[in-house]
């Protein structure tokens, strides 16, 4: 007896689709299909070849591919984004052509040309869990690429895919546009300039942790000065290592100069090179080497900032840097607590408990030190918010330690941001207010306080005004996307009754926070999908079996009635306990 042979393979399969293709050909048939043709031609179908890919099957407004490598198929995938998000800068929203893309590595099965299997089936799968514009990857990719490829990846859980027997974990790339938050890039009239993290000539976690907080903090020292553009570090980080092409980074970031600089522990002693790349023409500007005691870190990063300022705004500028200098720690072993607290996953029980154990940490050995106070508010006052017994006592710690973060330090922006931060689930909405418009103000840079401040203002009834500023952080840095700004994107939209744009937000919000599900049950039943409203009311449960709506509505404050009552009456309707 015999059998026909199957021809195998393992192989990483992108899937690739037209958002609403349909929608687009019915508005301009004859143009659409013109323009499809051509991003075949001059885009996709040469990213492919030059990333070593095979198209198997074109399917007019959608495209599945074979690599023999993982590494390629996202590259390519990430590639074409960027591409697609240059060309539609100037393209209104409702005619621009955006791609869908998923990609997975499995078994396949080649038969006449074809490809078959649950290979195949997963990434198209994937590929509509995609936003406009975005990737999504499956757990057997992303183990491939995690440590590979110059992108950020956020977790979305494990997602249950139709006709696929077991769910899959799949993560979305970040730094591609979603949401509607897609925003032209500000041409400025004055220098621009991107810290990279500064690279670690020595061995060990802990001195990376140092080598990234000294590039942070001459980030956020540069962001005070308004007559400088300066790149976040969710953007200038994307490119970490050594050999780095400025003239890439350039291009990508929009920006005319490069901070560069290394950084070696020596014993009680610290060396910290840098240098001040023009990338029009190539030429150092400036470039300095520090050899100093360890005592005296935050005198160098004051010199570099003074430096730098001086060189490109001027003299006069650079003579604010001593004015406006901030507080640093005494301690560096209290600032490496700080460092390493920071840099720990928000909303996961486990982190949360160490990064406050590292902020206290930090205060028993520096107790003027500013920042710890106001990070570990933050921190306490998110753990009241996964708290459903009723008590205020973590909000009330939260207050003094923020109160006190400003008491020592009411020049930093972290610091003003804290009481603002706590002051809002205080429902102290005018004392909100009052705190981030003065942060802003000591560093108009920031991306969190212009998203946080954006948020403010939808819990203000201003939700126009709150979009302004969360697009506006997207603005000061194209890459910032940490998972808390979609649940603040949401809610805009929500409130806003943009249920579609908030239900994709929050599909971004971690999967493990419960809060996130409240609001995709509120989104999916006031669109009438019952059960997909069901759904997410029993994951709140789940998540947080003391769950109910009078104990959750405090937890999320609006100051108008009328916003509070159109989220609890969905609740409602969604079959959440009172």
């Amino acid at each position: 007896m015999s059998s026909e042979h199957v021809e195998r393979r393992l192989a990483a399969i992108l899937a690739a689709d037209v958002v609403g293709s349909c929608r687009l050909i019915g508005i301009d048939e004859e143009g659409t299909l013109a323009q499809l043709k051509a991003l075949r031609k001059t885009l996709f179908d040469p990213k492919i070849s030059e990333h070593h890919g095979r198209v198997v099957k074109n399917t007019g407004d959608g495209a599945l591919v074979e690599f023999a490598s993982v590494v390629d198929a996202v590259r390519c995938a990430d590639e074409i984004q960027r591409c697609m998000t240059e060309q539609n800068v100037d393209v209104p929203q409702d005619k621009r052509i955006e791609l869908r893309i998923g990609i997975h590595v499995g078994d396949i099965i080649i038969a006449d040309d074809d490809i078959f299997g649950d290979g195949v089936n997963i990434a198209v799968r994937l590929e509509a869990l995609a936003e406009p514009g975005g990737i999504v990857v499956s757990v057997n990719a992303y183990d491939y690429v995690k440590n590979k490829v110059q992108v950020g990846f956020d977790d979305i859980g494990a997602q249950t895919l139709k006709n696929i027997a077991e769910p899959v974990r799949a993560y979305r790339i970040g730094g591609t546009p979603s949401v509607g938050i897609t925003v032209d890039r500000a041409v400025a009239d004055k220098p621009s300039v991107a810290v990279m993290p500064f690279d670690n000539m020595g061995s060990g976690k802990e001195q990376q942790y140092l080598c990234d907080g000294i590039s942070d903090d001459i980030i956020t020292e540069l962001s005070r000065f308004r007559q400088m553009r300066v790149l976040a570090r969710n953007s200038s980080f994307q490119f970490r290592g050594p050999n780095v092409d400025v003239g890439r980074v350039s291009r990508e970031l929009g920006v005319q100069y490069i901070l560069e600089g290394s950084v070696r522990r020596l014993g009680e002693r610290i060396r910290i090179t840098a240098q001040l790349i023009d990338t029009s023409t190539g030429h150092h500007v400036w470039a300095d080497r520090f050899d100093r005691p360890l005592e005296e870190l935050f005198d160098v990063q004051d010199q570099v900032v003074r430096t730098i300022v001086g060189t490109l705004v001027g003299r006069l500028q650079a003579d604010r840097v001593d004015r406006a200098k901030r507080k640093p720690p005494t301690s560096l072993v209290a600032y490496e607590c700080v460092l390493r607290g920071d840099a720990l996953p928000v909303y996961d029980e486990v982190s949360e408990a160490e990064a406050r154990r590292l902020f206290r940490r930090a205060i028993e050995l520096d107790p003027g030190y500013a920042k710890a106070y106001a990070l570990l508010a933050f921190a306490i006052c998110r753990e009241w918010y996964v708290d459903m017994s009723g008590s205020n006592a973590a909000l009330d710690q939260a207050l003094e330690l923020a109160k006190r973060a400003v008491e020592l330090d009411d020049g930093q922006e972290t610091c003003l941001g804290a009481l603002g931060f706590v002051h809002i689930y205080r429902q102290s909405y005018d004392l909100a207010e009052h705190y981030y418009a003065r942060a802003l103000a000591l560093n108009p840079n920031s991306p969190t306080v212009l998203a946080n401040l954006g948020d403010l203002y939808v819990r203000l009834g201003d939700a126009a005004k709150g979009i302004d500023y969360l697009k506006e952080a997207k603005v000061v840095d194209p890459f910032f996307a940490p998972k808390w700004y979609w649940g603040a994107v949401g809610r805009a939209y929500f409130v806003t009754h943009r249920y579609e744009d908030a239900i994709t937000a929050f599909a971004r919000y971690p999967s493990t926070m419960y809060w996130g599900e409240v609001y995709l049950t509120a989104c999916y039943a006031l669109t009438g999908n019952i059960d997909r409203s069901k759904y997410h009311a029993a994951e709140v449960l789940r998540l947080m079996p003391e769950f109910s709506i009078s104990r959750f509505m405090p937890k999320d404050p609006y100051r108008l009635s009328s916003d509070s009552k159109h989220l609890a009456d969905a609740l409602r309707q969604a079959g959440l306990p009172e």
